[in-house]
């Protein structure tokens, strides 16, 4: 009866204030990954300047094997996003430093784009030494584990005698090269921005070049509510023969003037029709530039009249007949006179 008999189960620890479940926003679920694994720095996954088509394009570059191609054309048949926005983005990573591509020519003659990519744009190569020097540390305490049956007093002893060893050694050391590191960042500083200030010109010229005003729609001489409805109901027709040149009520609104015009100018609608969708792009991305385009590009001329197809005669002038005053003679003359041969002005042949 003196024994204590415990029935009820042990209460369970508060939750510690890490532990709380937020109530909005995301909640993390991580499994640390032991393999097929990239990491990226929260500089570029939290990047402010960058679009999330650029983010994802750096890293997916970053997680691809050394010597891998990442073309544009590429790139666009592994993702679903077009060729512009993918070029797009490559020239943002450019701008920011996390990609720097140049030309170079082989030995062979034979030139070729080169890519580097960089996990951290500014940061020197000195800052990478220090983090293999943590990484022999932790393998210095299974040797200690190895000791089962030792007390627990042993383990930490070991630990702070290299600690101590450490601190002591390289303590006089830094003084030194204190005065020797200041000048070290100073042609560090103008080596970080040449990468960053070589690629900049050359991503000026490429938008300047492809602002470009489209030639204006032409425009019927008199617009009639019958050419209109006839327009209208002729682009809307270009689904049934093809499928790809499937029209919005705006799109149509807006073209339909064109093809009033080609009708003012007595075309025939299959005429219209077959230069609208004859020889079509694969794959066809944007059918309502590319009609705008065609009715403006291919309008035919109005048809010429009658009179113009006439042929030109030519006006032949006739000089009248005059008879000579002192021989009576015919000759042609536009005044009266003598002849040629009464004429006594006229040289003689010596």
């Amino acid at each position: 009866m003196d024994t204590q008999q415990v029935i009820a189960p042990p209460c369970a620890p508060p939750p510690s204030s890490g532990d709380v479940t937020p109530s909005s926003g995301v909640i993390h679920l991580n499994i640390r990954h032991t393999a097929g694994f990239t990491v990226i720095g929260n500089h570029l996954a939290q990047h402010r300047g960058l679009s999330l088509v650029a983010i994802g394009l750096a890293v997916h570059i970053q997680s691809l094997p050394t010597g891998a191609r990442i073309g544009i054309k590429r790139l666009a048949d592994r993702f679903p996003e077009s060729e512009t926005r993918i070029a797009a983005a490559l020239r943002e990573l450019e701008a920011t430093g996390y990609l720097h591509r140049s030309r170079v020519r082989l030995p062979g003659g034979r030139i070729v784009t080169r890519t580097l990519s960089y996990n951290q744009p500014g940061a020197d190569a000195p800052t990478t030494t220090p983090r293999p020097q943590t990484r022999p540390r932790r393998p210095a305490p299974p040797q200690h584990t190895t000791r089962p049956s030792e007390p627990a007093a042993e383990p930490p002893r070991p630990l702070p005698d290299p600690v101590a060893a450490d601190v002591p050694g390289p303590a006089p050391k830094p003084p030194a090269p204190l005065v020797v590191a200041t000048p070290r960042p100073k042609p560090a500083a103008p080596a970080t921005p040449a990468p960053h200030t070589q690629p900049a010109p050359v991503l000026v010229p490429p938008p300047t070049a492809r602002i470009a005003p489209p030639p204006p729609l032409p425009q019927p001489q008199a617009s009639t509510q019958e050419l209109q409805r006839a327009a209208s109901a002729l682009l809307a027709d270009l689904r049934r023969h093809t499928p790809q040149l499937t029209l919005s009520e705006h799109d149509i609104n807006t073209l339909a003037p064109g093809v009033a015009a080609w009708l003012e100018r007595d075309a025939h609608p299959d005429t219209i029709r077959r230069a609208l969708t004859h020889d079509l792009p694969v794959p066809l991305r944007h059918p309502a530039k590319l009609l705008r385009h065609r009715v403006t590009t291919l309008l035919p001329p109005p048809l010429p009249g009658a009179q113009d197809l006439a042929p030109a005669r030519r006006s032949v002038v006739v000089i009248p007949l005059q008879n000579c005053d002192r021989c009576d003679r015919a000759f042609r003359s536009r005044h009266p006179g003598h002849c040629r041969g009464c004429r006594t002005d006229l040289p003689t042949a010596a």
